[in-house]
């Protein structure tokens, strides 16, 4: 293997928890309930959905932070896939994080960012007949319609750009506006909380009382794993701090410690969050709620309440913005670096030392796909894609205790062998019934495109890049 890149250790734990917590605090937790909520019905559902996949995430925490620990490289799972299986799987999953997985989180994000945003400015939007009339058809997958929400999506990729501009410049700067913006998303969350709470107007009735509408049986089953997928999203971005390996700190010491604290933080607070808004808006409502924090929140304290909240959720997710603009483009840098991709992705600014080429790239990447999608499609899209890369990490957990056994290992995943297979089993019935559910929603004409299966076409896609590489190298 390579030597490691010539990049300083500056990050230290807080920030580094910062980087957890704030790429998992994002987006997901202000838009996906209401989507949440229509799918399960069942308000007991939805906070079981939570917690399992909070659980879970903790889970591929602990499997994860001793491979953290083990290789403390800049670039996370990629680094590891090439211990584990080699060039080519680590390929494309490097590949699959530039075109997919990364690019899509930051994409998703920013799109909830401005879309809160809007609810200050009032971007322009084209007439519906016009959004409808440029269609990008993909083969038996379904249609993208570049046009919609196009103030917002113009909006989105200008945040991308300052921020992608920002970690360009400074790893110092990016890390402390990581650290300001994740302490000033746990005190907007608490004011949600407390302000719905103490507001006198819901009742925990609504916590126990179902949608009339709410679905049984195996379509109950088919919504709890259609769920999952959103919140599997909304707790995404845990995995952030081991692309930043080489950047940390003492990162035998910090890299668990930041991945079991960070995401342990984000489970209660997603619980609590969630019951707020169920507190003032039953079920079927928040189903119903198209930004469901700003919703909750004019229930409870009225328009100014609701207007305070929105400019705070403009700050979280700008935050996550930042927080995953940080990590993602590592995994190009080391793949530049290593020859399996384009050798300048892989150079070190002389001046910042920061991977300015691979910043820039997936600040284009993360643009085009703003522009050419939906904030559900990004979403569910990067999130599957990203859970075949956790099963695929987590069956290599195995094969690295077996291929370096004599290796030190300053953090042992705790609940070894259990946790591991657990993860393994879940993530693979994860993975597989996503895939089935896909194809019967799009069938049905409930959805425009098979988001699990466009996410492993655009991940094939880089097979013959793969072979290019290899044979320049």
């Amino acid at each position: 293997m390579p030597d490691a890149p010539k990049i300083s250790h500056t990050i230290g734990f807080w920030a580094a928890t910062a980087v957890v917590a704030g790429s998992i605090i994002g987006s997901g937790i202000f838009m996906k309930p209401a989507t949440m909520a229509a799918q399960v019905g069942h308000p007991v559902w939805l906070a079981l959905t939570w917690v399992i996949a909070g659980v879970f995430s903790l889970f591929g925490a602990f499997i994860f932070a001793e491979m953290g620990t083990m290789l403390p490289r800049t670039g996370g799972l990629y680094v590891y896939f090439q211990h584990m299986f080699g060039d080519f799987v680590a390929f494309l999953y490097g590949w699959a994080g530039f075109a997919v997985i990364n690019s899509a989180s930051v994409a998703a994000i920013s799109f909830v960012c401005a879309q809160y945003a809007d609810y200050f400015l009032h971007l322009p939007r084209l007439p519906a007949v016009t959004e409808q009339s440029w269609i990008w058809h993909i083969p038996y997958l379904g249609n993208l319609y570049p046009l919609q929400n196009l103030g917002v999506k113009a909006l989105a990729i200008v945040l991308v750009l300052l921020l992608t501009f920002l970690n360009y410049r400074s790893v110092k700067g990016s890390s402390a506006l990581q650290v300001i913006s994740t302490f000033i998303k746990i005190a907007a969350i608490a004011l949600l909380v407390l302000g719905i709470f103490f507001s006198g107007k819901g009742t925990t009735q609504h916590f126990i009382t179902p949608s009339p509408a709410a679905p049984e049986g195996w379509s109950l089953l088919g919504g709890i794993v259609t769920a999952l997928t959103g919140a599997f999203m909304a707790y995404d971005g845990w995995i952030n701090v081991t692309f930043i390996s080489g950047e940390i700190k003492a990162p035998q010491r910090n890299i668990p410690r930041a991945l079991i604290t960070g995401v342990l933080i984000c489970l209660g607070i997603y619980l609590l969050v969630n019951q707020a808004y169920l507190y003032v808006l039953p079920v079927d409502v928040m189903a119903k709620s198209p930004l469901v924090a700003a919703d909750a929140i004019a229930v409870a304290q009225g328009v100014t309440g609701s207007a305070v909240i929105a400019a705070l959720i403009v700050i979280c997710t700008l935050g996550a913005v930042n927080g995953n603009t940080m990590s993602i483009s590592r995994v190009t840098y080391a793949m530049g670096r290593d020859g399996l991709f384009f050798a300048w992705a892989g150079k070190t600014h002389p001046r910042y030392q920061t991977p300015g080429n691979a910043l820039w790239l997936h600040g284009i990447r993360s643009a085009i796909l703003i522009f050419s999608g939906s904030f559900d499609m990004l979403a569910d899209m990067f999130t599957f894609v990203a859970w075949v890369a956790y099963l695929l990490g987590a069956i290599g957990f195995f094969v690295l205790r077996r291929k370096m056994r004599d290796s030190i290992r300053p953090y042992r995943c705790w609940g070894h062998p259990v946790i591991p297979v657990l993860f393994i089993a879940f993530a693979a019935f994860y993975v597989v019934s996503t895939i089935w559910n896909d194809i019967l929603l799009y069938q049905q004409g409930r959805t425009p495109v098979i988001n699990s299966l466009l996410g492993l076409l655009l991940t094939a896609s880089g097979i013959p890049l793969y072979l290019y590489f290899k044979r320049q190298r």
